[in-house]
């Protein structure tokens, strides 16, 4: 946790940072299984969810910088999944999926956290966490084909 002078609860860059690392991570898996759904109908929501890891992993990047920390970089991506050729869509969409169910576990826990500040917790009690359970109800409805 880092330290302020005031005294206050400071917010926790080191666990901004672990989800800012797995916003990333997102990001690259997604454009990983983007490779699978070329001309699928469910790429269209997968570039989506994609877009909505990299717009939250900018928030987080920001959140870091003006705390005064220094924001995360790389990654890898989630999990483990062959290129297009080995894998089939509902192998990738499974994967992706447990990756969303992983997201929702980290910010769980930080907001569990009590040396969190409450005013970190914000963002990923408005954005993060509904974000990682809409994905998650969404690769469901994708993998179920009832899109």
């Amino acid at each position: 946790m880092n330290a302020q002078d005031t005294g206050a609860p400071a917010c926790d860059t080191d666990a901004l940072n672990a989800l800012l690392l797995n916003e990333i991570a997102a990001v690259e898996t997604y454009d990983v299984a983007l490779g699978t759904f070329e001309k699928h109908p469910a790429a269209t929501d997968l570039h989506r969810i994609r877009d909505e890891h990299e717009r939250a992993a900018a928030a987080l990047r920001e959140r870091v910088a003006s705390l005064g920390g220094v924001p995360a970089s790389g990654s890898g991506v989630w999990g483990t999944f062959g290129s297009a050729g080995e894998v089939g869509p509902a192998a990738v969409l499974a994967a992706l999926r447990q990756g969303e169910r992983h997201a929702e576990g980290e910010c769980a826990a930080v907001l569990d956290n009590p040396a969190v500040d409450p005013g970190c917790k914000d963002l990923i009690r408005s954005e993060l966490l509904p974000r990682a359970q809409a994905h998650v109800v969404d690769l469901d409805h994708l993998l179920a084909g009832t899109t």
